[in-house]
């Protein structure tokens, strides 16, 4: 059995600009290639992703284009929430902005991090992630976009560095590894932090991610998920 995101409208919800590309861009790519409609919504700014020896005055410009260049390679739509770096919290106002991103894009699989992933805007994402998965499809919530029909499946995406995260199902991205690292290299200003004390060599990090979660499946490269089984949230694959 092989899964087709064909007749998919798969939205990755990440906290960061680089996020999707650590954990989910293969998946995206595959999703592309079997005729899926794409996108990635970035819910924070990128502002404090600043480098302790080369400073930039327009941090949030760049990581923005960082973005948009990374999503050109996949053909992938791109929205953009803005909440301030450590500031993303599970309040009315980022709510609101996700639910209109879900309604302009009208996604039918949600890909969002973890509730146990490591960073606070990851758990902050991942809970904005789920919530507007329900409310996007209440005509009582009230945006500039009309409510959804239903509301989108969500999966949860694998950690960063897959810690605390037992993996329910694996995607073959083995295909998919170049782009991943193509999309990668966008973010040259996180890429160049990756010597820092506080920080990771990413390319270094997502290689070896996706590398041993394919040895786990008996395929050169995956990427993992859990589904959210709530009700009206499952899905028949």
């Amino acid at each position: 059995m092989k899964l087709s995101f064909a007749q998919d409208r798969v939205l990755a919800v990440m906290a960061h600009p680089d996020d999707a590309e650590l954990l989910c861009a293969g998946t995206l790519a595959r999703a592309k290639t079997d005729g899926a409609a794409i996108a990635i919504c970035v819910m924070c700014a990128g502002d404090k992703g600043m480098s302790r020896s080369e400073k930039t005055t327009n941090l949030t410009d760049v990581r923005r284009a960082e973005v948009i260049d990374a999503a050109k390679l996949i053909a992938a739509d791109t929205f953009f929430c803005g909440v301030p770096d450590g500031e993303l919290a599970d309040a009315v106002p980022a709510r609101r902005a996700l639910i209109e991103v879900y309604r302009q894009f009208e996604p039918t699989l949600v890909l969002a991090h973890a509730a146990t992933d490591y960073h606070p805007d990851h758990r902050a994402a991942s809970a904005l992630a789920e919530a507007a998965s329900w409310f996007a499809a209440s005509g009582g919530h009230v945006t500039d976009s009309p409510a959804l029909p239903a509301p989108p499946a969500v999966w949860w995406c694998d950690t960063v560095n897959m810690a605390d995260f037992t993996p329910e199902f694996y995607v073959d991205v083995s295909g998919h590894v170049e782009t991943k690292q193509r999309m990668l290299d966008c973010h040259g200003s996180q890429l160049r932090r990756g010597g820092e004390s506080d920080f990771a060599p990413l390319e270094e990090l997502m290689l070896r991610q996706c590398k041993t979660r394919g040895a786990q499946a008996g395929v050169a490269a995956a990427e993992t998920f859990r589904a959210h089984n709530a009700f009206k949230r499952a899905r028949a694959w």
